[in-house]
């Protein structure tokens, strides 16, 4: 089921969230992530670990190399888990 923000007809629609999928994705997950030689942590929340890993896959690339591409593509003031959130809800818009 969906619904937009406003409850009317119109607009984006927004998936209804179920108690499950806002106790699994509520708390952020660190992981470790290595970009050109050097580790560095990722927070994200599990539905955009789950979402990133699938991207990962679908694109044939590992999450690191995902993840590097990521960092190379984004501002300097943008932090890598926000990018990377930005980047798996464009690919999920453009769908």
């Amino acid at each position: 089921m969906c619904e937009s923000p406003s409850g009317d007809k119109g607009g984006l629609m927004i998936p209804a969230l179920s108690a499950r999928f806002v106790a699994m994705s509520a708390r952020p997950i660190k992981h470790s992530l290595t970009l050109r030689g050097h580790r560095t942590s990722v927070s994200m929340e599990d539905a955009f670990w789950q979402a990133f890993r699938a991207a990962a896959l679908q694109r044939g690339l590992t999450l690191n190399a995902l993840a590097a591409d990521i960092d190379n593509a984004r501002d300097g003031d943008v932090g890598l888990a926000s990018a990377i959130r930005v980047y798996l809800l464009k690919s999920a818009m453009e769908k």
